[in-house]
């Protein structure tokens, strides 16, 4: 079974370019974030075409999340079983995020797969950092009422968190800002330590690799990026976990790609072979160093 996460920074915008993908990697399942369209602007159509049912939590021109399944999509919970709260300001951003479309579930394939998008932070100590910490919290007490231990749990999505400082390409010039703060560390750790492995990490050590980057100052082509979006699974799938990826290749080319990259791992057994391009992209960033001295 191949499940994929992916913030795809507007599902309208990257139709063309998820459509490809889709037949690129074939995955199973694809967890989707920051769709931006409302329930009802969703392309249902295209992903029966490709062979996926879709269910989809939006609420317009920010936020959303989605799973496509070719193997079934059950019991669905949005918004951690409970109706969205009413915007309290007029601002758009994630100072309520309990008001905003960031979570998903469904049982596909016997596996219970949860679907987020935490909100940015923006700044440390600002109101967006204080709930963004609170949204994670409500996570953390969800997963522990509504989840049971011994189940087959994927919980994937842009957590908007670099665990470690091997996830960001320069630790010295990230600390100070969101994404790579203590506290924000402490709410990935405690997701952890709620029975949760982060799977990329169980097949690959080295650094280097991420899966967002800035559009701005040829970040992805100098790879200065961070790894935020994750794929964690609960303890009963972390030995069934047999291969795990970054597709960089996704974040490359026309249509204009996604500022964040697919993440998939393979449970099991492996899927359809596709070349992420981390190898090419290093020997790559080696002769730009090279040559700059």
């Amino acid at each position: 079974m191949r499940i994929a996460t992916w913030n795809v920074n507007s599902l309208k915008a990257r139709l063309e370019k998820i459509t490809w993908w889709l037949d690129r990697a074939k995955p199973d399942v694809l967890l989707m974030q920051e769709t931006k369209l409302a329930d009802a602007d969703v392309p249902a159509a295209m992903f029966r075409q490709a062979g996926y049912a879709l269910v989809h939590h939006g609420e317009g021109r920010w936020n959303g999340v989605a799973i496509a399944s070719r193997c079934g999509i059950d019991a669905v919970v949005t918004n951690f079983g409970e109706p969205l709260r009413s915007a309290q300001t007029s601002d758009i951003g994630d100072d309520e995020p309990l008001a905003e479309a960031r979570m998903i579930s469904a049982e596909c394939g016997g596996v219970r797969l949860v679907c987020v998008y935490a909100p940015n932070g923006r700044v440390i100590g600002s109101s967006f950092y204080e709930a963004k910490l609170v949204w994670f919290d409500r996570l953390a007490r969800w997963l522990n009422e509504a989840i049971d231990s011994n189940a087959p749990v994927v919980l994937g999505g842009d957590l908007n968190v670099a665990p470690e400082d091997v996830d960001v390409w320069d630790a010295l010039a990230c600390h100070g800002g969101t994404h790579v703060s203590e506290r924000e560390r402490e709410a990935f750790a405690r997701l952890c330590r709620g029975g949760f492995v982060d799977a990329y990490r169980l097949l690959h050590s080295e650094t280097g690799r991420y899966t967002w980057w800035d559009y701005r100052a040829g970040n992805f082509h100098k790879n200065f990026g961070m790894r935020i979006d994750h794929l964690l699974v609960s303890a009963p799938l972390k030995p069934r976990v047999v291969w795990a990826e970054i597709d960089r290749e996704a974040r490359k080319g026309k249509p204009i790609p996604s500022d964040h990259a697919p993440l998939v791992i393979d449970i099991d057994g492996p899927g359809s072979p596709f070349d992420a391009g981390w190898v090419s992209a290093d020997e790559r960033i080696v002769g730009r160093r090279a040559r700059l001295g």
